[in-house]
């Protein structure tokens, strides 16, 4: 039976993070699945400290590679991981993500009913007395509520749980290095898989714990690049030809999604903190939205003067 499971190249990129990078590994030792049918790639995106000491450890458990580039973002990280991948199904997994037991099998399974379709699976907060940690993934369940409405007709998959066949990903141009933050690099990527006639899967039952830890400044930071990248996704479809705001304008049309929901999963006490974080999650994607569109501007009327001169 073991020779029928498909082998499976784990990349992980990691900046500066250390400890979760030694959780996210004591979790991936921990799958039930058989070892020499996956091997796991670290990048680390230029950490202030060698990694190799979380590395050592886990070497006898595991099939296990370390690379290192210059700080660039996890886009690229993904993609120096993916040109020595072995596998012929790629999953990345982020640093401060733990899977659980049968996290593989569950993958397999779905790959084996979903052949050359990319996969997704859920993400569950690890840090659930974290408010900020918990409206962020709240936030991001309201999301494919909306996209992913049709398991097997999904738009979006986030790139700490997503499975993508190697030979197609490879063919499709991997992910778009442009984005340089963790902001929209996966969006863009479900974006031209659809557009180039692959199929997305989503698979709830493939599941992972997200261990990130938040502080408000974080979280409206972290919505805030969201936005900054929502911007540069927008200009790279228009680049393709393809111009639609329609399923943003249909997700912020259904306010009971997007704003109801999360307050409706938070006990009382936490329901006017919840309203305000998501508030606030509105305003800092605008302002981030807004930021990159005039930083833009700046930067072609700078250039177009520089040329004139």
């Amino acid at each position: 039976m073991a020779a029928e499971l498909p082998f499976f190249s784990i990349i992980i990129p990691t900046y500066n993070r250390a400890d979760r990078l030694r959780a996210c590994l004591s979790g991936i030792a921990q799958v039930d699945y058989p070892r020499d049918h996956f091997e796991v790639i670290i990048v680390d995106d230029g950490s202030p400290q060698p990694l190799d000491s979380v590395i050592v450890p886990f070497q006898d458990m595991l099939d296990i590679t370390l690379l290192r580039q210059t700080n660039s973002g996890p886009a690229r990280a993904r993609n120096v991981g993916l040109a020595l991948a072995k596998g012929t199904l790629i999953a990345f997994l982020d640093d401060d993500c733990t899977p659980a037991w049968d996290w593989l099998h569950s993958l397999a399974e779905r790959s084996i009913l979903f052949p050359e379709c990319m996969i997704g699976g859920h993400t569950l907060n690890a840090l659930p007395w974290n408010l900020c940690s918990t409206a962020s993934q709240l936030i991001a369940d309201v999301v494919y509520r909306y996209y992913n409405a049709d398991p097997e007709n999904a738009r979006f998959i986030t790139s700490n749980n997503m499975l993508v066949p190697a030979k197609a990903l490879r063919e499709i141009g991997q992910f778009d290095a442009s984005f340089s933050t963790s902001a929209a690099e996966d969006r863009e990527l479900c974006d031209r898989w659809r557009h180039n006639g692959y199929q997305i899967v989503y698979a709830p039952e493939a599941l992972i714990h997200h261990a990130h830890a938040m502080s408000l400044r974080g979280y409206l930071r972290q919505h805030f690049n969201y936005g900054r990248g929502a911007c540069h996704f927008h200009r790279k479809r228009a680049a393709r030809g393809v111009n639609s705001f329609a399923p943003e304008v249909g997700f912020h049309r259904r306010i009971g999604n997007w704003l109801l929901y999360p307050i409706s999963q938070v006990r009382s006490w936490r329901k006017p903190l919840m309203f305000g974080l998501i508030v606030a999650w509105q305003a800092a994607n605008a302002l981030g939205y807004f930021y990159e569109v005039f930083r833009s501007q700046e930067r072609f009327q700078r250039h177009r003067l520089g040329i004139e001169r």
